[in-house]
């Protein structure tokens, strides 16, 4: 079996298709199961954010599996398969785990280095285990991607050099907020640094994730005003004055919540579908800032709080606008000017308003056009070279190891073989012994006979398993069966055809 990528995001897709093609709930199951009910896929797993729809699947073959992968998504999405094939990129194996430890780390973020996507990796492989959807290999790969993506934040301080998905896109928003002139959003300031209200249930991590996101925070955030005891004065920034309405109150809702709140908003006002998770986001940023009121409101009163805020920011992971033009229009004439920020994919408000009086709007293709022109920081760039060399690190152990347990088979057939040989000569030999010979010299002869099999077959097996990661190691583990007249290989586990490495749909389509 081998490990396929296949997928679309900002860097390969105009907003517009991947609002199109973003698996969420009951969709994302039914694509799943189907997948899994295809003859080339036994594993599936699927990462899906605002700015991209990935699926890792574990194949029998490559075009099998690509064919199966793009077709159940095409079907399941309405969007047809070619139009998709455009702005589809494929990886396999090697390219495939480079890609998702890639993406772990936030090297393939809009928002280059941004760590929120370590968490949603994170959502996405403990989804897979809980539906049965991933088994030993996408664990395996999912596990040790969860590790790369720490350890590239916790070794090369990559967030500390780049914003989160919330930041930038309050820096985006700002041009347009009623600021001070010259105010911006330092992106790797510590008091533009947030996480979510510690032991919140808003925050999307409870007990043992509680404690893992912890120990994924840098010091400072750990020890930062949500996680302290009483209350703290917000630092006057420049969101200094703002009021602000958030709209859900899921991970990126708490983060957005906690961070205008850190830089200087005047008040915070949550809306959720489910008022008590709302009220007690409020009530955390209550108890964490004494100087910002906050408040929570029914979801269905929400466009009711429009006229008396600056400031909206929206990630409800709704299926429908859940702020359409008309809506934001009947509020009447404004004095100061209104800015939605929508992190949601698919949209949660409406593009038109657009065109309303006073009223901008900044979503996600926003957002991706703003990250298009990059960043001459050198610690950023430090950093990322850094992260980049940790990953290419990380892949070649994660071959070496897979490797090493895809020829365990080889192994085992071959000092089994053995085995039966000694067995096979001891129990001729000791029918030729004479019967006066000693339980103990007997017992002897059969050590040292095995004895000598086993350092035969020592350094073959040994240097077997170091070849392996090697890129012609299958054909060094093919030449032991064919030299010791093994088992047939395709009796072995995780083998897959060869395939293109990090290859498009189609010619193309030859994507990074």
């Amino acid at each position: 079996m081998s490990v396929l990528a296949v997928g679309l995001s900002h860097r390969s897709s105009p907003v517009a298709l991947l609002e199109r093609v973003a698996l969420n709930g009951e969709t994302r199951a039914k694509a799943v199961a189907e997948m899994l009910g295809s003859e080339p896929v036994s594993e599936a797993m699927v990462v899906s954010t605002c700015n991209r729809t990935e699926i890792y699947a574990d194949v029998e073959t490559y075009h099998g599996g690509v064919a199966a992968v793009t077709e159940l998504l095409s079907w399941h999405t309405g969007v047809p398969l070619s139009e998709l094939s455009d702005h589809l990129y494929v990886h396999y194996e090697d390219s495939a785990v480079e890609h998702l430890f890639s993406v772990s780390c936030g090297l393939d973020s809009m928002v280059v280095g941004e760590g929120q996507i370590l968490g949603q990796v994170r959502d996405s492989l403990k989804e897979g285990q809980e539906n049965g959807s991933v088994g030993r290999v996408l664990n395996d790969l999912g596990q040790r991607a969860l590790r790369v993506g720490k350890r590239a934040h916790t070794e090369t301080h990559l967030d500390h050099a780049g914003a989160d998905m919330v930041s930038f896109g309050l820096a985006v928003a700002l041009r347009d907020l009623a600021t001070a002139p010259g105010a911006s959003i330092p992106g790797g300031s510590p008091d533009s640094r947030a996480t979510p209200p510690a032991g919140c249930p808003m925050s999307g991590a409870t007990g043992a994730e509680a404690s893992e996101a912890a120990d994924t925070a840098p010091p400072e955030a750990a020890s930062g005003p949500l996680s302290a005891v009483g209350n703290s004065l917000a630092t006057p920034g420049p969101l200094t004055g703002i009021r602000v309405l958030v709209l859900g109150a899921g991970s990126m809702s708490a983060l957005s919540a906690n961070t205008v709140a850190r830089q200087g908003a005047a008040s915070v006002t949550v809306a959720n579908r489910t008022f008590e998770r709302a009220a007690r986001l409020a009530e955390c940023l209550t108890e964490a800032y004494e100087n910002v009121h906050s408040e929570a409101v029914a979801f269905a009163d929400a466009a009711d709080v429009l006229p008396d805020v600056d400031l909206v920011i929206s990630c409800t992971g709704a299926q429908g606008l859940v702020l359409t033009a008309e809506q934001i229009a009947a509020t009447g004439a404004r004095a100061r000017p209104l800015v939605l920020l929508d992190l949601a994919l698919p949209r949660d408000i409406d593009p038109d308003a657009r065109g309303l009086d006073r009223v901008s709007v900044v979503d996600i293709e926003d957002l991706r056009q703003a990250s298009t022109h990059g960043s001459g920081d050198h610690a950023r760039s430090d950093a990322l070279t850094l992260a980049r060399g940790i990953v290419d690190e990380e892949v070649t152990e994660f071959r070496s190891v897979r490797r090493a347990n895809e020829v365990a088979p080889t192994v085992v057939a071959l000092r089994s073989q053995g085995q039966d040989v000694v067995q096979s000569e001891l129990a001729r030999l000791l029918g030729r012994l004479p019967d006066d010979l000693d339980d103990r010299s007997r017992e002897e002869i059969s050590r040292a006979m095995r004895r000598v099999a086993d350092k035969l077959l020592h350094r073959p097996t040994v240097r077997v398993k170091e070849l392996a990661a090697d890129p012609d190691g299958e054909a060094y583990e093919n030449a032991l069966r064919r030299l010791f007249d093994l088992d047939d290989p395709t009796t072995s586990p995780t083998r897959g055809n060869a395939g293109p490495t990090g290859s498009p749909v189609s010619a193309a389509q030859e994507k990074a």
